[in-house]
């Protein structure tokens, strides 16, 4: 059998890491999408290689077309057809309140979040329907419906966007056995937090979660692993919420 060809944006840390990890011990061949580390990018290529896999890593900012459109080229022309997507990457921006949102950083959430997964979603759409089909999965967050009062309800109106994209284009491409999903993740213990100015966030709002602990990365890539198995052959449309309960 043929084996599955998965591009992960934003692959080289977080969710997207263990994603790429988790796929590659499942089967699957993977073009890591990565925006500026590219140490850990390899070090990701590393282990997806010694679980069997083939892998290429990519420099690709998902907010410019070109990036987009050579992300998903050289995936081609060095694993062969690509037949999955995992539309991972995205920035929060500082925390805190709407009003004190710097214009740039409200704008680079929108571009990286909502117009990067439009891009990819869109060059996916295109290939997999001239190759009789394939899946996407978009990572969104249970911010989207909880909305982030006082932290980032930038992110949660870009993440609840996606949840938009993944009903309409489930319906679209239906017909073109492309199957559109998505996971959303809650209080994921990842760098994000460090990343948006608070390291300690995850372990913080335990409290808040149902099961009383922040999830961990492969916790959510094993879901998203399930939605691009065979095992979901009949799941299109579906949010899958990770998120312990909240």
């Amino acid at each position: 059998m043929t084996r599955p060809v998965t591009i992960v944006t934003g692959g080289s840390r977080g969710i997207g890491a263990a994603t790429c990890r988790r796929l590659a011990a499942d089967g699957h061949d993977l073009a890591v999408g990565y925006v500026r580390d590219e140490a850990a990018a390899r070090e990701v290529a590393d282990a997806v290689r010694s679980a069997g896999a083939r892998c290429v890593t990519v420099r690709a900012d998902t907010s410019q077309e070109a990036d987009v459109e050579r992300l998903f080229d050289v995936a081609a022309e060095q694993l062969g057809p690509v037949t999955g997507l995992v539309n991972n990457a995205a920035v929060t921006g500082p925390l805190g309140r709407l009003a004190d949102a710097r214009t740039e950083d409200l704008r680079r959430v929108l571009d990286v979040n909502l117009l990067g997964a439009l891009l990819a979603c869109r060059r996916a759409a295109r290939d997999f329907a001239a190759g009789g089909g394939g899946a996407v999965v978009n990572v969104s967050s249970a911010a989207a419906t909880l909305g982030s009062p006082g932290d980032y309800v930038h992110y949660a109106a870009s993440k609840a966007a996606i949840d938009a994209l993944t009903v309409g284009l489930s319906k679209e491409l239906g017909p073109d056995r492309i199957r559109v999903n998505a996971v959303a993740p809650g209080v994921i213990d990842t760098d994000m937090h460090a990343a948006m100015g608070d390291p300690g966030r995850a372990a913080r709002m335990a409290g808040a979660v149902p099961l009383g602990r922040p999830g961990e990365a492969a916790e959510v890539a094993a879901a998203i692993a399930w939605l691009l198995s065979p095992d979901a052959s009949y799941t299109t449309g579906t949010i899958l919420r990770v998120a312990g309960g909240r």
